[in-house]
């Protein structure tokens, strides 16, 4: 007798219905074994009759299973979340990269071409305010700077002082003592010189 194939649609006879459910019930519980043996796989199968009986088949445990799939596919899901973020995140990444390009082109005079008057004028007061925080930088620069020799010199004046007393020699005249020194000597050769020759030859003893 040739076997005819099956056509794949409901039973409408409740008998045969049944009789096709229980072979096939036992023919897939058996495949699931099957494939748990021969390959180790990690097998759960869940049946539910047309009445609601359940039937069930698992290599391990159809809890631990369950909880495994549902774990699987939430790490699926924010996979799949966090490459639509990283995604969204390049493009805004990409858009900043472009304005900060052609900020940077405008401010070193590039492409200025389709900025309208308001954009020049903006620009302008932008580049002033720079102007003016590096020129207020570079005097505070200046300013550490000095105060540094100044720290400098004074330190190396004392450590000359010390060397100078070991030494027993005398110590040496501060800078602004000699200009005041220098100071007060040229004013009196000035005043030494003030009056015609002969006067001058008259007041002498």
């Amino acid at each position: 007798m040739v076997r005819r194939r099956t056509q794949m649609k409901r039973i409408e006879n409740a008998a045969s219905r049944q009789v096709t459910f229980s072979k096939r019930r036992n023919g897939l519980l058996k495949k699931a074994f099957e494939l748990s043996v021969l390959c180790d796989a990690e097998v759960a199968l869940i049946i539910f009759s047309p009445r609601g009986k359940l039937y069930e088949f698992s290599s391990s445990s159809t809890n631990k299973t369950i909880e495994r799939y549902q774990k699987r596919q939430k790490d699926i899901h924010g996979i799949s979340s966090k490459g639509e973020d990283m995604q969204e995140d390049a493009h805004s990444l990409a858009k900043k990269i472009e304005s900060l390009e052609d900020s940077k082109r405008k401010l070193l005079g590039r492409g200025l071409e389709p900025c309208s008057i308001d954009d020049l004028l903006l620009l302008e007061k932008q580049l002033e305010r720079s102007l003016s925080r590096i020129r207020a930088r570079k005097n505070q620069v200046f300013t550490e700077q000095i105060k540094k020799l100044k720290e400098e010199e004074r330190r190396l004046g004392e450590e000359n002082a010390n060397l100078r007393e070991e030494c027993g020699m005398r110590p040496r005249e501060s800078t602004s003592t000699r200009q005041s020194d220098d100071e007060r000597n040229m004013e009196v050769e000035t005043e030494l010189c003030i009056g015609p020759p002969e006067r001058r030859c008259k007041l002498k003893p």
